[in-house]
């Protein structure tokens, strides 16, 4: 199986991350409408009770300002994902939210971890990294960009701000750069025309053969196409002759002689 993926758009590319968005959005509407005390069930490091969060948390959120931070990076990071490496796109938002949620929940002193910002620290880490190795001038643009807009995330992996999972965001770049590694062979590429193919010869291609060495542009000769037109004339009749003769009845007359001599 090739491990070649190609740059290619589908109507997935927007509506999964949208969906993504609203599931977050109503979750958020539940908790500040029917139930706030859903944002218990967050990442509590070290407990058997607190396991749950590693698949909730990034669902949860402590304010209008925390989702509206975390939902504007989260669109524009998986959009990108999608695009580019659609085929893994899912592997890395599935995987990357259990293992950024359990290395939260192993390094984490105490407290109760929610958001989605982990998530974004996968997707920060992982486009960045998986570009640089790549070594595709396209996703090292990927690359350059993400950092670009989102390069002063890096300060927040340290304890420089109180109220703030920097174990969440630290694991999450730790996952995000074991992704890259993990998926280091799988690398985009866009798709070819056939001059660019490795083995192509512009003798065998036939527009080709309409130019000459200075590159000037050949017509061929009305001559030339008359012939080709009377050949493929005279083969259809051919063709037409020869499935008459197959169709064709033989019948055979047999003669018998009367007593009188007559037949």
């Amino acid at each position: 199986m090739s491990k070649t993926q190609h740059f290619k758009y589908s109507n997935s590319i927007i509506v999964y991350p949208l969906i993504m968005l609203f599931t977050i959005w109503l979750v958020f509407w539940y908790q500040v409408r029917i139930d706030s005390g859903i944002k218990a069930f967050g990442i509590r490091p070290q407990k058997i009770e607190g396991l749950i969060g590693i698949v909730t948390s990034p669902f949860l959120h402590g304010d209008i300002n925390h989702i509206y931070n975390n939902s504007i990076p989260l669109f524009v990071l998986s959009l990108s994902l999608f695009y580019f490496y659609n085929k893994i796109a899912w592997k890395v938002i599935g995987f990357g939210i259990l293992l950024s949620g359990f290395l939260t929940w192993l390094i984490a002193s105490n407290g109760n971890h929610i958001g989605a910002s982990g998530l974004v620290y996968v997707l920060v880490s992982f486009m960045f990294f998986k570009g640089i190795f790549a070594k595709h001038y396209r996703l090292i643009a990927l690359s350059l960009l993400v950092i670009f807009l989102y390069g002063s995330m890096i300060w927040y992996v340290f304890p420089i701000k109180s109220g703030m999972s920097w174990e969440g965001h630290l694991s999450g770049l730790i996952t995000g750069l074991v992704f890259a590694l993990i998926f280091r062979k799988q690398i985009a590429k866009p798709e070819r025309y056939k001059w660019e193919q490795p083995n192509y010869n512009e003798d065998d291609d036939p527009f080709m053969k309409h130019f000459d060495e200075d590159g000037n542009f050949i017509e061929f000769e009305p001559e030339d196409d008359i012939e080709l037109e009377i050949e493929s004339e005279v083969e259809i009749e051919n063709n037409k002759m020869t499935s008459s003769n197959q169709n064709r009845i033989n019948i055979n007359y047999t003669f018998k002689e009367n007593k009188d001599g007559n037949f």
